[in-house]
């Protein structure tokens, strides 16, 4: 496994969920709201992640940021893919900068519970799935799904989170919204960089990570992890639109490609 392990693989920690969820535990911790289930796990009557895709639950991610906070369609889609994607894809980017584990989040394999105040939304897996390297301690336990190389582990996350979740979401979302894939795309980029940057205590080479996450996504043009010698800073290429909705003040997010400076 990587460099980048900080935390304890030892005794009962050994569950090929342990690290990951200890991560998720260092970024939770002092926070009321988190959009990720506990131990990950979907609740027996959560909505199958599959319903977005097909159209049947879309509507209600979407709405979301229409009903809380007056925003047209387009800018809520960009909003809820901003929510959405940092939350989906923080397991994967924290269990690959971690222990080199990536939970597979493919659609057929998450559930949604919706919620009626922040943060409206959480994700979990329906069944446990995680893709270790063949020397991995808890290799061939159930729930695991073996690879041979730090590459093949990439391109499983890459085809699992990319391929058969957020692409085919995008896909559904455009049907419904008139809103460009760069922008909804731009959002699954910068929220590689925000969950890298929320676990930063834990982590040793965050950028160097985000990049490798980044170009086994093929989203290297929309986001970047600069480490300014003090703290984690993303720089994105994309906007979540938040700047046309009156009712948040017509903000420019700290990242924001419209006015960002070089540092």
């Amino acid at each position: 496994m990587g460099g980048a392990v900080t935390l304890a693989l030892t005794g009962a920690r050994l569950a090929p969920l342990a690290p990951v969820l200890d991560a998720l535990d260092t970024v939770r911790d002092g926070r009321a709201e988190f959009g990720i289930a506990d131990d990950l796990r979907a609740g027996p009557d959560w909505i199958p992640a599959g319903a977005l895709l097909d159209g049947s639950a879309l509507p209600r991610l979407l709405s979301v940021p229409i009903t809380q906070w007056g925003a047209k369609p387009h800018a809520a889609a960009a909003l809820a893919y901003k929510q959405y994607t940092y939350w989906l894809a923080m397991p994967v980017v924290l269990g690959w900068a971690t222990a080199r584990r990536v939970p597979l989040l493919s659609a057929d394999n998450v559930a949604v519970q919706f919620l009626d105040d922040t943060p409206y939304f959480r994700l979990g897996m329906r069944r446990p799935a995680v893709a270790v390297l063949a020397d991995d301690p808890v290799a061939g336990l159930p729930g695991t799904v073996v690879v041979d190389t730090a590459d093949a582990l990439l391109a499983l996350l890459a085809d699992t989170l990319r391929d058969r979740h957020v692409a085919p979401l995008i896909e559904a979302t455009r049907r419904h919204v008139r809103i460009g894939a760069h922008t909804l795309w731009g959002q699954l980029a910068a929220s590689v960089g925000y969950a890298l940057a929320a676990a930063e205590p834990v982590l040793d080479g965050a950028a160097a990570d985000a990049q490798a996450l980044l170009s086994a996504l093929r989203l290297t043009d929309l986001a970047e992890l600069c480490d300014t010698g003090d703290s984690l800073r993303v720089r994105r290429s994309t906007c979540c639109l938040a700047f046309v909705v009156p009712s948040l003040g017509n903000r420019l997010c700290p990242d924001c490609c419209i006015t960002r400076s070089t540092p």
